[in-house]
């Protein structure tokens, strides 16, 4: 019995894997994402259901009601936050998700060691001391993306001094620490290098501007993927390292091409801010006035128009406007307007977060395009509509070598005839850089809140 309870829970791992394979497959495009989704959800529940079995086939009863009362609180705590968080607090969410997986490897590791009494070879003691060193980075890390996401703490880079030098110590002093352990078997290095992760990882996310966070987001997606592997390391469960290859390996991978969709140095935003020095050098620039424009105005320019392109940002989804602006597109796609929507790799606060937006509004896929598909059409656009985004759209990045977004790739709307920007008031964005566009002779600002402005703009039309 106990043979055919094993086959049959390797063969539910093998399904489960192959079922979070599909799952990263289908999230690759638009049209089979919810598939992808669904198929991740079958996998989870069918790995659950497995390593429940095989931990507990042979245990009492006991531990079987301390695990489902376990399950049934955390489940709980999980579905009432799912059901109240709103889409602009996903990124904050993710990211505190983040620094649970980054902690229970920490306890697994801890436990593990405790569990050996000290006791096995090498190999599992650096296995122990890896998944202690990844999960205390991550946890500290994401909890430091949670706080500036939600504003709880400045978005601005931490710039403390020989900051580098203090991350490369940290990295020396945990080699050190994992030689003596290794060799003496002791607890006592596994504690000073818990201590030196938890304050390395806070450091290392702290030190990286507003900018860069949706790349810091994803980077510590990454991590947690590789801490939940070496907890399946150091737990001896197969599918728990595939699983976490798999989310560190794909982590890691979007990490890298939002970086180059940024025109940053990968390994320069992981290693904490390493080449820039945070400054903002054009905040207090004056470009000279803006011009205001009001929501029949905008309705009129619309109506002239024959193509419109519109670009979301993360004040879209702080206004929660999608629906109206799908609204306003099906409008204008009915008296044969072109309008289409240019997303930009990092818009939001979250990998994807504009498209999830759009999809959910019901947008159709076919009219929303990628940054490099709706450049070149910019300049013989009539109307771009940006909706609350910023750093995304902002010309410094082309022409200013000295703003410290100089070189990133952006929308270039202000190619465009006419530019309507759609913000609460003339602040600077979240990278803290002010944007030359909202002074440009051919953009007015249309302020206040983005969805009433759109529809008081479907009102006049």
């Amino acid at each position: 019995m106990t043979d055919v309870s094993t086959a049959l829970i390797s063969a539910a791992y093998i399904v489960a894997a192959l079922l979070f394979i599909l799952s990263l497959a289908g999230l690759s495009k638009h049209e089979t994402a919810r598939d992808g989704n669904v198929l991740g959800m079958i996998g989870m529940a069918i790995a659950l259901v497995a390593t429940l079995w095989l931990a507990l086939r042979d245990a009492a009863w006991g531990n079987w009601v301390a695990i489902i009362v376990a399950m049934t609180i955390g489940a709980s705590i999980g579905i009432w936050r799912a059901r109240r968080v709103e889409m602009t607090g996903m990124p904050e969410l993710i990211a505190m998700l983040h620094s649970f997986v980054g902690a229970a490897a920490v306890l697994v590791g801890i436990n593990t060691y405790l569990a050996d009494v000290g006791g096995g070879d090498a190999v599992h003691l650096v296995e122990i001391f890896l998944g202690v060193f990844i999960g205390a980075v991550t946890f500290t890390g994401s909890i430091v993306a949670f706080l500036k996401l939600s504003a709880r703490i400045s978005s601005k880079p931490l710039m403390l001094p020989a900051r580098h030098w203090m991350n490369l110590a940290a990295l020396v002093a945990s080699t050190a620490l994992l030689v003596w352990f290794v060799a003496s078997h002791s607890i006592v290095p596994l504690l000073l290098m818990l201590a030196i992760a938890l304050a390395f990882g806070w450091h290392l996310v702290a030190s990286i501007g507003g900018g860069d966070m949706p790349v810091v987001v994803s980077m510590l997606n990454s991590y947690s993927g590789w801490a939940a592997a070496a907890a399946g390391f150091m737990l001896g469960n197969d599918l728990l390292i595939v699983t976490g290859a798999l989310v560190g390996s794909s982590g890691a991978y979007l990490s890298y091409i939002m970086c180059k969709a940024m025109n940053r140095s990968f390994v320069s935003v992981i290693a904490g801010g390493f080449g820039s020095d945070g400054a903002v050098s054009n905040a207090d620039v004056d470009y000279g006035e803006h011009r205001e424009t009001s929501a029949a105005e905008v309705a009129d320019l619309l109506t002239h128009s024959s193509s419109v392109v519109i670009t979301p940002g993360y004040g879209m989804a702080v206004a929660q406007a999608q629906y109206p602006v799908a609204e306003l597109t099906a409008k204008l796609r009915e008296r044969g307007v072109d309008v289409r929507f240019g997303i930009h790799p990092v818009a939001g606060r979250l990998p994807g977060h504009m498209n999830v937006l759009l999809a959910e509004a019901r947008v159709p896929y076919d009219i929303v395009l990628e940054m490099d598909e709706i450049n070149p059409d910019l300049p013989d656009t009539d109307v771009v509509l940006v909706i609350g985004a910023n750093d995304t759209v902002n010309p410094a990045a082309a022409e200013d070598p000295t703003s410290p977004i100089a070189g990133m790739p952006v929308l270039e709307v202000w190619k465009a005839r006419e530019v309507v920007v759609f913000k609460r008031s003339m602040a600077a964005g979240y990278a803290g850089v002010q944007n030359p566009l909202f002074f440009r002779d051919n953009s007015a600002m249309l302020f206040g809140d983005a969805k009433e402005r759109v529809e008081d703009i479907i009102k006049a039309l």
